[in-house]
């Protein structure tokens, strides 16, 4: 008689984890991705309807934007403006909910998933919801005739970078958290100024000179530079590549924040 030896459970590895948390988070998007969509469809669209073609055509000389259509000039800030404002809000109350109140990311600690693949697979999947909208909004654009390249297809990946560039140092923030006490004043304080002196309605340029230099300190006037760049066909390959390298490393640092305090958080 051949003996049957019950082999061992087979524990997936940190890659395999990770993506099997994706693969959760996409199967619960699946029943939630028409609200989501909408909402975030909704901002981009008004900013392009309302400034871009409401205000825009009040304004006759956009010679130093560059072009001829201010909603051309807009619409493609506007993509990566407000990438930054939903990374940034899904950094603070979601990110502090999963991990204190509602207790869906100490549940998922109970698999094979470490803490730090966690904070990995919480920005990644942020960035990819992003994208989604992004892609909308991008073929908004082009149903508007303010597509100008075909490599607009790229643009929202780009969004998708600057979002995670802003989720990953703020969801850490958010992760040595105890409440949600100044939450509202980094909404306020930061997220609003960064959004309005981004460079999506006029050039950082035309601020004082302390302004400008913080606005081309934070990833998001890059990643709008790179839109607008990607959707006008108007690249600029070094000062594109300095844009990337920018926002790449706010990324990197943000994630390694975020693995540390997860880390801290979830271990407690």
């Amino acid at each position: 008689m051949t003996a049957h030896v019950r082999s061992a459970p087979v524990i997936p590895s940190g890659r395999a984890s990770l993506w099997h948390f994706l693969e959760h988070q996409f199967s619960r998007y699946r029943t939630t991705w028409r609200p989501t969509i909408v909402s975030g469809l909704v901002s981009p669209v008004l900013f392009l309807l309302t400034i871009g073609f409401g205000l825009g055509s009040q304004i006759e000389d956009t010679s130093t934007l560059g072009t001829n259509d201010y909603a051309a000039y807009v619409g493609p800030g506007v993509l990566a403006a407000v990438a930054m404002l939903q990374g940034g809000s899904l950094g603070l109350w979601p990110t502090l909910g999963a991990l204190k109140w509602e207790g869906t990311y100490e549940a998922v600690l109970s698999t094979p998933l470490t803490a730090p693949e966690l904070a990995t697979g919480h920005i990644l999947w942020i960035g990819f919801r992003i994208v989604v909208g992004s892609t909308l909004y991008v073929i908004v654009l082009t149903l508007f005739g303010l597509v100008e390249s075909p490599l607009a297809v790229l643009a929202p990946l780009v969004a998708g970078l600057v979002a995670m560039s802003f989720t990953a140092p703020v969801s850490a923030f958010s992760a040595s958290r105890e409440s949600d006490e100044g939450f509202s004043l980094i909404s306020r304080l930061i997220f609003t100024p960064l959004f309005l002196f981004s460079g999506a309605f006029f050039p950082v340029s035309q601020l004082p000179v302390a302004v400008s230099w913080i606005s081309r300190v934070t990833p998001v006037w890059h990643g709008v530079e790179l839109c607008r760049h990607l959707i006008n066909g108007e690249m600029q390959p070094l000062d594109d590549l300095a844009h990337i390298a920018v926002i790449v490393l706010w990324i990197v640092a943000g994630w390694l924040a975020a693995r540390r305090t997860f880390s801290n958080r979830l271990s407690a």
